[in-house]
């Protein structure tokens, strides 16, 4: 097992949820020091790391997606992959923090700037204001080997919400589920045919024209497209399951929500996925993914979104289009974390990058990712700095199919070694 796997294999042992990653901080802070590292926290408890004068400054996130088991995270190996079972191994962006701390044991001459709670918001990103002094940062967030991103998504979290009062149901009760679809990253996999538990569940309901709803409860997280949901709901006729499509006929007898007819048509009406394809880039332009949908027993019903687009323009009328659409049926909307878009820029830098990739691997494309990569919010604070992101090979991160290439690792940290050997001072 490499230093950098060893690395990796401790930190799936230590919490790093997003929101709830302070025994990573920590270690992290500890790790450094140990090995003649200055390092310092600010108050959104992101960490910049530094030893001598260095012109490169490294970049990742420590905080994970946490699905299924996870943060309880047994990790294997299969036909060179490392997983973990049942649950999401934190590859994104623990193999980028591992890489860090490899070269902390060389005692690298680096900046170091470890960020937190990228995955719910880039909130550290939107907060870092420490003085980096490199000429060049490197993200190391990307997850396909042999190539460079020097672009990305802008995004915004669109929350709809509205309060409801309950009535008496009529017919049959019933739980109708939808259980253990594969789930995906909201950006990188939007335009990949994964099923959405909650569009799956939706269409059934409307299919068999079911329009009393009790409660709901489907979704897991904002940045991830959806595996599970599932609602307790009335029918006239009888209901039955399907080959993805749990149905269980219930005793008790809640009420239901007055509009929860409204809700349910909401919930088949929206249009979950690409609305629009980026020609010049080869990717999703626009995109949306319809990720939580809750009832809170009170009558009370929260919808979670995550908008993307590869432009301001394009964030601006997707947001403006969606609140509209929640707003239609009845709903308060509020949009929260907003982030910018990267625009690509080929540079001295990305050029620098691209050739040491293509020395690895035999080739090497510049491209950009309809993700958000926190270069966007961080170059607008650094406008001296120039950017490129490179990553090994992951496979559906902020899913419990998420899976890290091994020997894609150690190649991309060969070229991160030759990366550094040619911006050194």
């Amino acid at each position: 097992m490499s230093k950098i796997i060893e690395h990796f294999q401790a930190l799936t042992q230590i919490p790093h949820c997003s929101k709830v990653a302070e025994r990573l901080l920590d270690y992290l802070v500890e790790f450094a020091k140990s090995r003649g590292y200055t390092a310092e926290v600010d108050q959104a408890k992101n960490i910049f790391i530094t030893k001598g004068q260095p012109s490169m400054c490294l970049q990742a996130h420590y905080d994970m997606v946490c699905i299924g088991k996870a943060p309880r995270i047994e990790t294997y190996t299969e036909e060179g992959w490392m997983k973990a079972k049942e649950a999401s191994l934190g590859a994104d962006n623990g193999i980028g923090i591992a890489m860090m701390m490899a070269l902390m044991d060389k005692a690298e001459d680096l900046e170091f700037l470890i960020t937190s709670d990228e995955e719910v918001g880039l909130i550290g990103a939107n907060a870092v204001t420490f003085d980096v002094q490199s000429k060049y940062m490197l993200n190391l967030d990307s997850e396909d080997e042999a190539e460079v991103y020097i672009g990305c998504a802008g995004g915004a979290d669109i929350i709809a919400s509205k309060k409801d009062r309950y009535v008496q149901g009529k017919g049959q009760c019933y739980e109708v589920a939808v259980r253990g679809l594969p789930g995906g990253h909201s950006g990188v996999d939007i335009d990949k045919g994964i099923p959405s538990a909650i569009k799956v569940l939706a269409e059934y309901l409307d299919r068999h024209d079911v329009t009393q709803l009790a409660s709901l409860d489907a979704g897991e997280r904002r940045n991830s497209i959806p595996s599970n949901a599932a609602a307790i709901v009335y029918s006239q006729v009888p209901l039955h399951g399907s080959p993805m499509v749990q149905v269980k006929q219930l005793d008790q007898k809640p009420k239901i929500l007055k509009e929860g007819e409204k809700v349910l048509a909401m919930m088949d009406a929206f249009k979950q996925g690409v609305h629009a394809q980026n020609i010049e880039l080869g990717i999703p332009d626009t995109s949306i993914n319809l990720a939580i949908m809750k009832t809170d027993g009170k009558g009370g019903l929260i919808v979670e979104t995550s908008a993307r687009s590869m432009s301001a323009k394009g964030l601006e009328k997707l947001s403006g289009e969606t609140a509209a659409f929640f707003k239609s049926y009845g709903f308060d909307v509020a949009l929260e974390d907003k982030y910018p878009a990267w625009k690509p820029d080929i540079n001295d830098f990305t050029n620098l990058v691209s050739e040491e990739m293509a020395k690895v691997f035999g080739d090497s494309k510049l491209k950009a990712i309809h993700a958000g990569l926190e270069c966007g919010v961080i170059a607008k604070k650094y406008p001296h700095i120039k950017f490129a992101s490179i990553g090994p090979m992951i496979r559906y991160p902020h899913s419990t199919r998420e899976m890290v290439n091994l020997k894609s690792v150690e190649r991309t940290f060969e070229v991160l070694s030759g990366v550094i050997n040619r911006t050194r001072p």
